[in-house]
């Protein structure tokens, strides 16, 4: 892990496309605005974790839970119109 300081107003570079700079300081946090392309996706890191393990659960499930429901009769609609 790299660790550098910055103070309020400076930035680092991550690549040619990527920059982060340190927009204010206090009250124990640190605001920091990120330019890049409009095609970077750029998360919360709790908010990736929660959509990862999502996709986790997704993946884990009952692979018989298709064929059972496949095998369901179609409910009948629109009956009597």
């Amino acid at each position: 892990m790299l660790i550098l300081s910055r103070r309020s107003g400076e930035a680092i570079r991550l690549g040619k496309d990527i920059r982060i700079v340190v927009v204010q300081l206090g009250a124990g946090k640190v605001r920091l605005g990120i330019e890049g392309p409009r095609d970077l996706r750029i998360l919360r890191e709790e908010l990736y974790d929660m959509v990862a393990g999502m996709n986790q659960r997704a993946q884990g499930a009952d692979p018989l839970a298709l064929d059972q429901w496949l095998q369901q009769p179609a409910a009948k609609s629109g009956e009597g119109a």
